[in-house]
């Protein structure tokens, strides 16, 4: 199955991607706080680490409307879930984030032929096909 209007349908999954990665950078900064509760603490190592990856998760989530934005967000799927050697929580939490993207990456494939390339411009074969 395509979407009928392949454009849009990029469009609408780009903006899913980046709401995406969002929450995932949201959800990094919890990390912190969970740490703290525990008895070895967080160190600044790695407090550094969790912040550089919150920023870029949603500096990732701003270059979605680039070609090779959704390469660069699916290769950030692998460091938030190695966050979990961090929290042991966060395997959970990032397990179910990289499911999620997994999915839309599925969703994108089904509507437009690739998870990754980008839709071309509808020819007047492929309109006239979905009538008939």
């Amino acid at each position: 199955m395509t979407a009928p209007d392949p454009v849009r349908a990029a469009r609408a999954l780009r903006g899913a991607a980046a709401g995406v990665l969002v929450l995932e950078g949201i959800a990094v900064l919890f990390v912190p706080r969970g740490i703290a509760q525990t008895e070895e603490g967080l160190g600044g190592v790695q407090l550094t680490l969790l912040l550089v990856l919150a920023v870029v998760l949603v500096l990732a989530s701003g270059v979605q409307r680039r070609p090779q934005g959704l390469v660069v967000a699916t290769a950030l799927q692998v460091p938030l879930l190695l966050t979990g050697l961090i929290n042991s929580v966060m395997w959970f939490v990032g397990g179910v984030f990289v499911l999620i993207w997994l999915y839309l990456l599925q969703v994108r494939k089904e509507l437009l032929g690739s998870p990754f390339g980008e839709p071309g411009p509808r020819s007047d074969d492929d309109a006239g096909a979905g009538a008939a």
